[in-house]
């Protein structure tokens, strides 16, 4: 599933299991205003999701710059939608990727306007309370994780 997210530095798009969209829900219930506090805020509930995406932004950022975006669009052009890996929105061609979406859908968490879109969701519908499964490593665990998303956060549809 592709994953966008929204915050007042940008736009960053990425690819991950279907099982994120709970735990990005989840942190969204703290109120996170930046993409490294919703990603600190899921790290409890599964630490490789922020792992993951730091790393890929990491690697996306040493090749590239909005004046020089030549490496990403060689990733996005030669990779499958499934394989491409974490990247920041910096032109029409990562806007246009972004917005598609991969296997199960495409989910867009707007931490500035506290909204969560599911664009195309095929997977399970978010809830505003819900309950999902802690990760480690990997794999779920027996620890579950309860959330309830504020009045102010709104979910469309």
């Amino acid at each position: 599933m592709r994953f966008n997210i929204i915050d007042p530095v940008g736009t960053v798009s990425f690819v991950a299991p279907c099982h994120a969209m709970k735990v990005f829900t989840a942190a969204c219930s703290q109120n996170p205003r930046s993409l490294q506090e919703l990603l600190d805020y899921s790290e409890s509930y599964d630490p490789d999701l922020k792992r993951y995406v730091l790393h890929g932004l990491a690697v996306f950022d040493e090749h590239n710059t909005k004046e020089n975006p030549e490496a990403i669009r060689n990733v996005l052009s030669s990779t499958a939608p499934e394989g491409t890996p974490p990247f920041r929105i910096i032109d029409n061609i990562t806007r246009e990727v972004s917005l598609m979406p991969v296997k199960a859908g495409l989910v867009i968490f707007n931490l500035i306007a506290k909204r969560i879109i599911q664009v195309q969701n095929s997977y399970a519908d978010i809830e505003r309370k819900d309950r999902g499964r802690v990760r480690r490593n990997g794999k779920p665990t027996r620890m579950l994780f309860r959330y309830e998303l504020p009045p102010d956060w709104q979910l469309v549809p």
